[in-house]
């Protein structure tokens, strides 16, 4: 490639989960307003595009768009916060049961190095890939599950878990912790579907617990210094 060629731009899909895990890391805060001209300076790419990444973050629930007014980071209150985590023990419970009954030991082996990755980064104190691996980890046992549609429902709660966390989090950490999910893992390899299951209900109530579902504290910061 020539040295004068232009850097690759952004795909949709790059600048939404960049725009995501500054959400999940606390540094996109809930109320902040997403202007287009800003994120098109930011990350390079054209308002058109900006206007594509902003609707697919809006179809996630990340993002509610105001006619005449703009783009912001929505802001679930508490009765969707718990709407939310109640909807992921019943899904994800469901998965856990459907993924017992059919998994391999070639996809428990894969389980097994997932976990692994996570360990790895909680070593190295990488905030940003504990956050991705965590959420990938569900994302994964629903994919085995073998169904596309608790896959593409899991998908959307998992984002508003972020956002929701973000908000009402006690803890400054916000991941589920490998430990937990070696935990399952090991379960799941056992075959122990009723024990799996309860695993994973304890592991959403944990995280669950970890949220102070009495405050709302929303200050915003600027978008240049966010995607820096």
């Amino acid at each position: 490639m020539s040295q004068d060629a232009p850097a690759r731009k952004a795909t949709t899909a790059e600048i939404c989960e960049r725009i995501w895990l500054s959400i999940a890391e606390n540094k996109l805060r809930p109320g902040t307003r997403l202007k287009e001209e800003q994120l098109s300076e930011v990350f390079g790419v054209s308002r058109a595009r900006v206007r594509q990444v902003l609707t697919a973050l809006e179809q996630d629930g990340l993002v509610c768009i105001i006619p005449n007014r703009g783009a912001f980071v929505s802001e679930p209150d508490v009765d969707e916060a718990r709407d939310v985590f109640f909807l992921r023990k019943q899904i994800e419970e469901r998965i856990v049961g459907r993924v017992i009954e059919r998994i391999t030991d070639e996809q428990v082996a894969c389980l097994r190095k997932h976990t692994a990755k996570e360990y790895a980064a909680a070593a190295r104190a990488d905030k940003t890939a504990a956050i991705r691996l965590s959420g990938h980890f569900h994302l994964l046992l629903a994919e085995l599950s073998g169904s596309s549609f608790l896959r593409g429902v899991l998908h959307d709660l998992i984002t508003r878990s972020s956002l929701i966390t973000v908000i009402y989090r006690q803890a400054a950490l916000h991941d589920c912790g490998p430990e937990e999910h070696s935990a399952l893992v090991d379960q799941i390899e056992a075959r122990d579907k009723e024990g799996a299951i309860a695993s994973m209900r304890a592991h959403l109530t944990h995280i669950e617990s970890d949220l102070d579902l009495t405050r709302q504290e929303r200050p915003t910061h600027d978008l240049s210094q966010i995607f820096l």
